[in-house]
């Protein structure tokens, strides 16, 4: 257990189950020790979450606030409007999606600017090119998406009416 948390501790990226099968043995059940090791934290203030096909610490959401007034997070924080969220969406739903799909979704062309930043970030990557006239590029979330929504796959995004519920349209 210990050469498990020694490992999530020393990541900044989340840790495949074969990593771990390596460091403990073929014989032994990861998925136990990890258990037993999230429960040795219940009373801490990270815990170990599973995301984007593996596992990693991170800090409880409730301290947030105290960790953005005291800590020098730097790079780490990822600032999105709601406008910038519900691109995001869209391109988690729709992938792979043209700047026109998504123009086709929200009524008005999506900026370069909007779609770079997305991309500086690491939340976006390119896809394959749309086979349309043109070939145009089309856009996919990456593992950072994942990692920093907390999922373990798209499999993991919230259903479809409830993102219209909450006023976060994504249809075409």
């Amino acid at each position: 257990m210990r050469r498990i948390e020694a490992v999530l501790f020393a990541s900044a990226s989340p840790v495949p189950r074969e990593a771990f099968a390596r460091i403990v043995g073929q014989g032994a059940s990861v998925d136990l020790l990890i258990e037993d090791l999230a429960a040795s934290f219940e009373d801490r203030a990270f815990e170990i979450v599973s995301v984007a096909g593996g596992w990693m610490f991170r800090t409880r959401p409730s301290y947030a606030p105290v960790i953005h007034a005291a800590a020098d997070v730097g790079e780490q924080r990822i600032d999105l409007s709601k406008f910038d969220t519900a691109v995001l969406a869209a391109i988690a739903y729709h992938q792979p999606i043209t700047r026109e799909g998504l123009a086709g979704i929200f009524g008005k062309e999506i900026s370069r600017d909007l779609i770079g930043r997305l991309n500086a970030q690491g939340l976006i990557g390119t896809g394959p090119r749309s086979p349309k006239r043109g070939a145009p590029f089309t856009f996919v979330t990456t593992r950072r998406f994942l990692e920093v929504f907390g999922l373990e796959s798209l499999h993991d995004l919230p259903d479809r009416e409830a993102l219209d519920d909450a006023g976060l349209s994504i249809s075409e």
